[in-house]
Protein backbone atom coordinates (compact mmCIF):
# COMPACT_ATOMS: atom_id res chain seq x y z
CA UNK A 1 0.00 0.00 0.00
CA UNK A 2 2.74 2.41 1.00
CA UNK A 3 4.88 1.45 -2.02
CA UNK A 4 1.91 2.07 -4.33
CA UNK A 5 1.42 5.52 -2.79
CA UNK A 6 5.06 6.54 -3.34
CA UNK A 7 5.02 5.11 -6.87
CA UNK A 8 1.96 7.21 -7.70
CA UNK A 9 3.58 10.26 -6.12
CA UNK A 10 6.69 9.77 -8.25
CA UNK A 11 4.58 9.56 -11.43
CA UNK A 12 2.72 12.75 -10.47
CA UNK A 13 6.00 14.53 -9.92
CA UNK A 14 7.33 13.28 -13.26
CA UNK A 15 4.22 14.50 -15.11
CA UNK A 16 4.36 17.81 -13.28
CA UNK A 17 8.03 18.35 -14.10
CA UNK A 18 7.52 17.38 -17.74
CA UNK A 19 4.62 19.86 -17.95
CA UNK A 20 6.78 22.59 -16.45
CA UNK A 21 9.53 21.85 -18.97
CA UNK A 22 7.03 22.29 -21.80
CA UNK A 23 5.98 25.65 -20.38
CA UNK A 24 9.49 27.08 -20.15
CA UNK A 25 9.41 28.77 -23.60
CA UNK A 26 6.08 30.38 -22.68
CA UNK A 27 7.02 31.37 -19.13
CA UNK A 28 7.28 35.03 -20.09
CA UNK A 29 5.02 37.19 -22.18
CA UNK A 30 6.68 37.83 -25.53
CA UNK A 31 5.37 41.39 -25.50
CA UNK A 32 7.59 42.06 -22.47
CA UNK A 33 10.42 39.79 -23.55
CA UNK A 34 10.85 41.56 -26.88
CA UNK A 35 10.07 45.08 -25.67
CA UNK A 36 12.78 47.52 -26.91
CA UNK A 37 14.99 48.76 -24.07
CA UNK A 38 16.22 51.89 -25.85
CA UNK A 39 14.39 54.53 -27.85
CA UNK A 40 16.25 53.86 -31.09
CA UNK A 41 15.11 50.21 -31.09
CA UNK A 42 11.42 51.15 -31.23
CA UNK A 43 9.70 49.91 -34.38
CA UNK A 44 7.85 52.54 -36.43
CA UNK A 45 6.97 56.09 -35.28
CA UNK A 46 10.08 57.43 -37.05
CA UNK A 47 9.46 61.13 -36.34
CA UNK A 48 8.63 60.49 -32.68
CA UNK A 49 11.64 58.23 -32.17
CA UNK A 50 13.93 60.85 -33.66
CA UNK A 51 12.69 63.55 -31.26
CA UNK A 52 12.85 61.26 -28.23
CA UNK A 53 16.36 60.14 -29.18
CA UNK A 54 17.39 63.79 -29.13
CA UNK A 55 16.02 64.09 -25.56
CA UNK A 56 17.95 60.96 -24.61
CA UNK A 57 21.18 62.47 -25.96
CA UNK A 58 20.57 65.68 -24.00
CA UNK A 59 19.82 63.76 -20.81
CA UNK A 60 16.69 65.76 -20.05
CA UNK A 61 13.20 66.41 -21.38
CA UNK A 62 10.08 68.49 -20.57
CA UNK A 63 6.75 67.05 -19.48
CA UNK A 64 5.56 64.70 -22.25
CA UNK A 65 2.13 63.64 -23.49
CA UNK A 66 1.90 60.50 -25.64
CA UNK A 67 -1.42 60.10 -27.47
CA UNK A 68 -2.52 57.32 -29.80
CA UNK A 69 -4.26 53.94 -30.17
CA UNK A 70 -3.33 50.93 -28.01
CA UNK A 71 -0.29 48.87 -28.93
CA UNK A 72 1.52 51.60 -30.86
CA UNK A 73 4.48 52.01 -28.48
CA UNK A 74 3.51 54.69 -25.95
CA UNK A 75 4.48 52.73 -22.83
CA UNK A 76 7.57 51.32 -24.53
CA UNK A 77 8.70 54.82 -25.51
CA UNK A 78 8.29 56.12 -21.96
CA UNK A 79 10.21 53.25 -20.35
CA UNK A 80 12.93 53.27 -23.02
CA UNK A 81 13.47 57.02 -22.68
CA UNK A 82 13.86 56.68 -18.90
CA UNK A 83 16.33 53.82 -19.35
CA UNK A 84 18.35 55.80 -21.89
CA UNK A 85 18.67 58.71 -19.46
CA UNK A 86 18.90 56.98 -16.08
CA UNK A 87 20.41 53.61 -16.99
CA UNK A 88 20.43 51.22 -14.04
CA UNK A 89 18.98 53.94 -11.78
CA UNK A 90 15.79 53.98 -13.82
CA UNK A 91 13.79 51.79 -11.40
CA UNK A 92 14.71 53.96 -8.42
CA UNK A 93 13.67 57.20 -10.09
CA UNK A 94 10.56 56.11 -11.98
CA UNK A 95 7.01 55.82 -10.65
CA UNK A 96 4.73 54.00 -13.07
CA UNK A 97 0.99 54.22 -12.44
CA UNK A 98 -2.09 53.15 -14.35
CA UNK A 99 -4.38 56.15 -14.07
CA UNK A 100 -7.48 54.11 -14.90
CA UNK A 101 -6.94 52.15 -11.64
CA UNK A 102 -5.93 55.16 -9.54
CA UNK A 103 -7.99 57.89 -11.13
CA UNK A 104 -9.27 59.69 -8.03
CA UNK A 105 -8.15 62.98 -6.57
CA UNK A 106 -6.83 61.31 -3.39
CA UNK A 107 -4.32 59.21 -5.35
CA UNK A 108 -2.91 62.28 -7.09
CA UNK A 109 -2.65 64.22 -3.82
CA UNK A 110 -0.99 61.40 -1.91
CA UNK A 111 0.93 58.89 -4.03
CA UNK A 112 1.92 61.19 -6.90
CA UNK A 113 2.68 64.24 -4.78
CA UNK A 114 4.65 62.24 -2.23
CA UNK A 115 6.88 60.76 -4.95
CA UNK A 116 7.29 64.11 -6.74
CA UNK A 117 8.44 65.97 -3.62
CA UNK A 118 11.21 63.52 -2.69
CA UNK A 119 14.73 64.07 -3.99
CA UNK A 120 15.97 62.04 -6.99
CA UNK A 121 18.59 59.36 -6.33
CA UNK A 122 21.86 60.11 -8.12
CA UNK A 123 20.20 61.92 -11.04
CA UNK A 124 18.87 65.41 -11.75
CA UNK A 125 15.16 64.58 -11.70
CA UNK A 126 12.61 61.82 -11.21
CA UNK A 127 9.92 60.68 -13.65
CA UNK A 128 6.27 59.88 -13.01
CA UNK A 129 4.66 57.90 -15.83
CA UNK A 130 0.84 57.99 -15.81
CA UNK A 131 -0.54 55.44 -18.24
CA UNK A 132 -4.13 55.90 -19.50
CA UNK A 133 -4.15 59.44 -18.14
CA UNK A 134 -7.37 60.22 -20.00
CA UNK A 135 -9.17 58.15 -17.34
CA UNK A 136 -8.31 60.70 -14.62
CA UNK A 137 -11.24 62.68 -13.28
CA UNK A 138 -11.41 66.43 -13.90
CA UNK A 139 -10.57 67.15 -10.25
CA UNK A 140 -7.57 64.79 -10.38
CA UNK A 141 -6.30 66.46 -13.55
CA UNK A 142 -6.65 69.85 -11.87
CA UNK A 143 -4.55 68.68 -8.92
CA UNK A 144 -2.03 67.10 -11.29
CA UNK A 145 -1.60 70.41 -13.12
CA UNK A 146 -0.56 72.13 -9.88
CA UNK A 147 1.90 69.35 -8.97
CA UNK A 148 3.48 69.58 -12.42
CA UNK A 149 4.10 73.29 -11.78
CA UNK A 150 5.42 72.95 -8.23
CA UNK A 151 7.94 70.15 -8.77
CA UNK A 152 9.03 70.72 -12.39
CA UNK A 153 12.68 71.11 -11.35
CA UNK A 154 12.99 67.73 -9.68
CA UNK A 155 10.21 65.70 -11.32
CA UNK A 156 9.05 65.28 -14.91
CA UNK A 157 5.76 63.75 -15.99
CA UNK A 158 5.07 61.45 -18.93
CA UNK A 159 1.35 60.99 -19.62
CA UNK A 160 -0.04 58.50 -22.10
CA UNK A 161 -3.62 58.39 -23.35
CA UNK A 162 -5.76 57.12 -26.18
CA UNK A 163 -7.59 60.42 -26.62
CA UNK A 164 -5.72 63.66 -25.97
CA UNK A 165 -9.03 65.57 -26.10
CA UNK A 166 -9.84 64.09 -22.68
CA UNK A 167 -6.79 65.77 -21.15
CA UNK A 168 -7.54 69.30 -19.94
CA UNK A 169 -5.94 72.14 -21.88
CA UNK A 170 -3.77 73.42 -18.97
CA UNK A 171 -2.00 70.03 -18.84
CA UNK A 172 -1.64 69.79 -22.62
CA UNK A 173 -0.06 73.24 -22.73
CA UNK A 174 2.58 72.14 -20.20
CA UNK A 175 3.59 69.08 -22.22
CA UNK A 176 5.36 68.31 -25.47
CA UNK A 177 2.72 66.30 -27.34
CA UNK A 178 3.65 63.21 -29.36
CA UNK A 179 1.13 61.50 -31.66
CA UNK A 180 1.50 57.73 -32.06
CA UNK A 181 -0.08 56.14 -35.13
CA UNK A 182 -0.99 52.51 -35.90
CA UNK A 183 2.03 50.70 -37.28
CA UNK A 184 2.25 50.11 -41.03
CA UNK A 185 1.85 46.56 -42.31
CA UNK A 186 5.52 46.22 -43.27
CA UNK A 187 6.64 47.29 -39.79
CA UNK A 188 4.33 44.75 -38.11
CA UNK A 189 5.49 42.06 -40.54
CA UNK A 190 9.15 42.75 -39.83
CA UNK A 191 8.67 42.58 -36.06
CA UNK A 192 6.53 39.43 -36.18
CA UNK A 193 9.07 37.63 -38.36
CA UNK A 194 11.86 38.72 -36.01
CA UNK A 195 10.02 37.42 -32.93
CA UNK A 196 9.10 34.14 -34.65
CA UNK A 197 12.72 33.55 -35.68
CA UNK A 198 13.98 34.40 -32.20
CA UNK A 199 11.54 31.94 -30.59
CA UNK A 200 12.17 29.14 -33.10
CA UNK A 201 8.65 29.26 -34.53
CA UNK A 202 7.87 28.12 -38.07
CA UNK A 203 5.59 30.87 -39.38
CA UNK A 204 3.80 30.46 -42.69
CA UNK A 205 3.76 33.54 -44.90
CA UNK A 206 -0.04 33.61 -45.09
CA UNK A 207 -0.14 33.21 -41.29
CA UNK A 208 1.99 36.35 -40.98
CA UNK A 209 -0.43 38.17 -43.28
CA UNK A 210 -3.32 36.93 -41.11
CA UNK A 211 -1.64 38.39 -38.00
CA UNK A 212 -1.28 41.72 -39.80
CA UNK A 213 -4.94 41.58 -40.77
CA UNK A 214 -6.04 40.79 -37.23
CA UNK A 215 -3.80 43.29 -35.44
CA UNK A 216 -4.91 46.47 -37.27
CA UNK A 217 -1.59 48.18 -36.56
CA UNK A 218 -1.53 47.12 -32.89
CA UNK A 219 1.89 45.49 -32.43
CA UNK A 220 1.09 44.24 -28.92
CA UNK A 221 -1.95 42.43 -30.27
CA UNK A 222 0.10 40.99 -33.13
CA UNK A 223 2.81 39.55 -30.87
CA UNK A 224 0.21 38.18 -28.44
CA UNK A 225 -1.62 36.49 -31.33
CA UNK A 226 1.65 34.86 -32.40
CA UNK A 227 2.40 33.62 -28.87
CA UNK A 228 -1.08 32.19 -28.33
CA UNK A 229 -0.88 30.27 -31.60
CA UNK A 230 2.69 29.12 -30.91
CA UNK A 231 1.56 27.71 -27.56
CA UNK A 232 -0.50 25.17 -29.51
CA UNK A 233 1.96 24.37 -32.28
CA UNK A 234 5.49 25.34 -33.32
CA UNK A 235 4.14 25.49 -36.88
CA UNK A 236 1.83 28.52 -37.00
CA UNK A 237 -0.65 28.44 -39.88
CA UNK A 238 -3.21 30.90 -41.17
CA UNK A 239 -6.16 28.87 -39.89
CA UNK A 240 -4.59 28.62 -36.43
CA UNK A 241 -4.24 32.41 -36.24
CA UNK A 242 -7.90 33.00 -37.04
CA UNK A 243 -9.07 30.29 -34.64
CA UNK A 244 -7.07 31.58 -31.68
CA UNK A 245 -7.88 35.26 -32.19
CA UNK A 246 -11.67 34.87 -32.48
CA UNK A 247 -11.58 36.38 -35.95
CA UNK A 248 -13.44 35.12 -38.99
CA UNK A 249 -11.38 34.92 -42.22
CA UNK A 250 -12.41 37.42 -44.90
CA UNK A 251 -13.53 34.65 -47.26
CA UNK A 252 -16.03 33.33 -44.68
CA UNK A 253 -17.48 36.80 -44.19
CA UNK A 254 -17.67 37.32 -47.94
CA UNK A 255 -19.42 33.95 -48.22
CA UNK A 256 -22.09 35.14 -45.79
CA UNK A 257 -22.60 38.43 -47.66
CA UNK A 258 -22.76 36.59 -50.99
CA UNK A 259 -25.32 34.17 -49.56
CA UNK A 260 -27.46 37.14 -48.53
CA UNK A 261 -27.32 38.39 -52.11
CA UNK A 262 -27.80 35.12 -54.01
CA UNK A 263 -29.25 32.41 -51.76
CA UNK A 264 -31.77 34.18 -49.56
CA UNK A 265 -32.47 34.51 -45.86
CA UNK A 266 -32.35 30.93 -44.55
CA UNK A 267 -29.04 29.84 -46.22
CA UNK A 268 -27.45 33.15 -45.21
CA UNK A 269 -28.68 32.72 -41.64
CA UNK A 270 -27.16 29.23 -41.51
CA UNK A 271 -23.83 30.62 -42.69
CA UNK A 272 -24.05 33.31 -40.03
CA UNK A 273 -24.63 30.76 -37.26
CA UNK A 274 -21.74 28.65 -38.52
CA UNK A 275 -19.37 31.63 -38.34
CA UNK A 276 -20.56 32.55 -34.84
CA UNK A 277 -20.14 29.00 -33.54
CA UNK A 278 -16.85 28.20 -35.26
CA UNK A 279 -14.98 31.35 -34.25
CA UNK A 280 -16.77 32.18 -30.99
CA UNK A 281 -17.77 35.69 -32.02
CA UNK A 282 -19.99 38.07 -30.10
CA UNK A 283 -22.57 40.03 -32.07
CA UNK A 284 -20.65 43.31 -31.98
CA UNK A 285 -17.45 41.54 -33.05
CA UNK A 286 -19.21 40.03 -36.06
CA UNK A 287 -20.70 43.36 -37.13
CA UNK A 288 -17.32 45.11 -36.87
CA UNK A 289 -15.56 42.37 -38.82
CA UNK A 290 -18.29 42.39 -41.46
CA UNK A 291 -17.95 46.14 -41.75
CA UNK A 292 -14.25 45.75 -42.50
CA UNK A 293 -14.81 42.90 -44.98
CA UNK A 294 -17.56 44.78 -46.79
CA UNK A 295 -15.16 47.09 -48.61
CA UNK A 296 -13.37 44.16 -50.25
CA UNK A 297 -16.68 42.63 -51.41
CA UNK A 298 -16.54 43.52 -55.11
CA UNK A 299 -19.91 41.84 -55.75
CA UNK A 300 -21.65 44.83 -54.12
CA UNK A 301 -22.04 48.20 -55.78
CA UNK A 302 -20.88 51.40 -54.09
CA UNK A 303 -24.48 52.38 -53.30
CA UNK A 304 -25.21 48.98 -51.77
CA UNK A 305 -22.11 49.22 -49.58
CA UNK A 306 -23.24 52.61 -48.32
CA UNK A 307 -26.70 51.30 -47.45
CA UNK A 308 -25.30 48.21 -45.71
CA UNK A 309 -22.79 50.30 -43.73
CA UNK A 310 -25.55 52.58 -42.47
CA UNK A 311 -27.64 49.58 -41.46
CA UNK A 312 -24.68 47.94 -39.68
CA UNK A 313 -24.16 51.10 -37.64
CA UNK A 314 -27.76 50.86 -36.43
CA UNK A 315 -27.40 47.17 -35.56
CA UNK A 316 -24.16 47.83 -33.68
CA UNK A 317 -25.79 50.60 -31.67
CA UNK A 318 -28.71 48.35 -30.74
CA UNK A 319 -26.35 45.57 -29.64
CA UNK A 320 -24.31 47.94 -27.48
CA UNK A 321 -27.49 49.28 -25.91
CA UNK A 322 -28.55 45.74 -24.94
CA UNK A 323 -30.64 44.52 -27.85
CA UNK A 324 -31.08 40.77 -28.24
CA UNK A 325 -28.10 39.46 -30.18
CA UNK A 326 -29.86 36.71 -32.11
CA UNK A 327 -32.77 38.93 -33.15
CA UNK A 328 -30.54 41.85 -34.18
CA UNK A 329 -28.24 39.67 -36.30
CA UNK A 330 -31.26 38.07 -37.98
CA UNK A 331 -32.58 41.57 -38.62
CA UNK A 332 -29.27 42.49 -40.26
CA UNK A 333 -29.39 39.36 -42.43
CA UNK A 334 -33.00 40.03 -43.42
CA UNK A 335 -32.23 43.64 -44.32
CA UNK A 336 -29.30 42.69 -46.55
CA UNK A 337 -31.34 39.95 -48.24
CA UNK A 338 -34.26 42.32 -48.82
CA UNK A 339 -32.00 44.64 -50.83
CA UNK A 340 -31.77 41.99 -53.56
CA UNK A 341 -35.36 40.77 -53.80
CA UNK A 342 -36.90 40.98 -57.24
Amino acid sequence: MQATFFAALSVDRFIDNRYKQQLVPMSKMWVEKHRPSTVRDIRGQAATVERLAAYADLGTFPHLLFAGPPGTGKTTAALALCFDIFGERSKDNLLEMNASDERKLENIRTKVKQFARTSPLGVDFKVIFLDEADALTADAQGALRRIMEQYAETCRFILSCNYSSKIIEPIQSRCAVFRFRPLADDQVRMQIETVAKSEGIELDQDACEAIIHVSLGDLRRAITALQVSASLSNHVTRSLIYETTATAPPEDLHGYLLACKEDGFHPARRRLRTILDQFGLAGTDLVNQLHRALYDADFFSETQKLDITEMMATIDFRLVEGGGESLQLDSMTATICSMFRD
